[in-house]
């Protein structure tokens, strides 16, 4: 059944029959949730959309984003034919197809016809060519949905005659008023703020995952406590507040149980943090801070690996990153372990507080023209040990008052 009465480009009415998440759909930008860099007041999207002056477009983000709800937002704003494909099931004969028909339409009724594809990464090279007439003649305003990076799953024709849009993943608060207008469909249930809350953290900004996951708690009960919210979204609540107590009492147990060299107990911290939805490459940037504070110079591959670490998370993404922190968070807790850079640094920084500053020693002074040289700037350096082994011994390179220090024991800190 087609959401869209082309006669008069409105939205059919849904009836109960229809999923929440359809019935929720937004009708105009103003009930749109999130993706303010695009559709706040006098954004792009926007300003093109109120135009009605559309050209081709991609849109790339994550499920949930609101992808297909824009696309039929601007059949509306644009009063336009609107097709629905899916990648998954559609192929060339029916593009075909619609784009003759589409001809016709624009050519004897002027109407616009939008032809909306639905995951098009999933065309492959030849699918997605056959767009690119029909796009060019303008016969069809083409808006494709992706949730991959479109530089690599869309050909280079088809992005160049198209303006790429990227969606975000949508805010807690998002999803929270998502939640709280869904809740009107149902007068006759009490909703625990828990159990929304749950929802919301599990859906990880996907307002149909959050919406269908209400939905079916809406059906085994008429009371939406926390324990059937868990029961609806198949994932225990695990209490984890992300700037609060908890998430620095969690990432304190964290470092702890490496430091302590406990590789049962950095696994067990990390699983609960990212089961709690903690942002894995805060974690993984914690574990260089580590890696060069608690490890040091006792095995400098340590912080190499930590520092790769993040960037291995950002490329890969969860779940799988989940892998990676693993992998790095045992080597750390197993590493042999030193504070000696770490507390020499503190004791040098704590005497620039204390002591008294003076002047960098004259034979420590760069003597980088004449008149610095006749008032011995630099003499007396010896720059190299093979130049005058006995003195080089003897030269220092603290200031006076500090040219006994020590800051630098490893042999105390093994």
């Amino acid at each position: 059944m087609d959401l869209f009465d082309t006669s008069n480009n409105k939205i059919t009415e849904p009836t109960n029959n229809f999923p929440l998440a359809e019935r929720l759909r937004p009708r105009n930008l103003d009930e749109v949730f999130g993706q303010e860099h695009l559709l706040g007041r006098d954004k792009p999207l926007r300003l093109l959309i109120e135009s009605g002056n559309i050209t081709s477009i991609i849109f790339w983000g994550p499920p949930g984003s609101g992808k297909t709800t824009l696309a039929r937002l601007i059949a509306i704003y644009t009063k336009s034919r609107f097709i629905e494909f899916s990648a998954v099931t559609a192929g060339i004969a029916e593009v075909r197809k619609v784009s003759e028909e589409a001809d016709k339409l624009l050519r004897f009724n002027g109407e616009k016809t939008i032809l909306f594809i639905d995951e098009i990464h999933r065309f492959n090279k030849a699918q997605q060519d056959a767009f690119l007439p029909h796009v060019e003649k303008g016969t069809i305003i083409l808006i494709g949905a992706t949730t991959e990076n479109p530089g690599f799953s869309v050909n280079a024709p088809l992005i160049s005659r198209s303006r790429v849009f990227k969606l975000e993943e949508l805010p807690d608060e998002s999803l929270k008023e998502i939640l709280k207008r869904a809740t009107k469909e149902y007068p006759d249930h009490k909703f625990d703020k828990k159990a929304l809350d749950h929802i919301i953290k599990t859906a990880n900004g996907d307002a149909r995952t959050a919406l269908n996951a209400l939905e079916l708690a809406t059906k085994l009960s008429k009371n939406i406590d926390l324990d059937l919210a868990e029961k609806a979204v198949q994932k225990k609540a695990i209490y984890y507040d992300k700037k609060g107590d908890w998430h620095y009492d969690t990432i304190s147990a964290f470092i702890k149980s490496m430091r302590g060299s406990d590789p049962n107990a950095t696994l067990y911290w990390l699983a609960r943090m990212l089961k709690a939805g903690e942002d894995p490459v805060f974690i993984a940037r914690r574990m260089v801070v580590f890696a060069s504070e608690d490890i040091n110079v006792a095995n400098n591959t340590a912080a190499i690996l930590a520092s790769s670490t993040i960037q291995s998370v950002k490329l890969i993404g969860m779940p799988e990153a989940q892998i990676i922190l693993a992998h790095t968070a045992v080597y750390l807790a197993m590493s042999p372990k030193s504070i000696a850079t770490y507390a020499a640094y503190m004791e040098a920084s704590a005497d620039i507080d204390i002591e008294k500053i003076g002047p960098v020693p004259l034979h420590m002074r760069n003597a980088s023209n004449k008149v610095m040289k006749e008032m011995n700037y630099g003499k007396g350096h010896v720059r190299y040990q093979w130049q005058d082994p006995e003195q080089h011994k003897t030269q220092t390179y603290l200031p006076d008052e500090l040219k006994n220090r020590k800051y630098y024991r490893p042999e105390e800190f093994k």
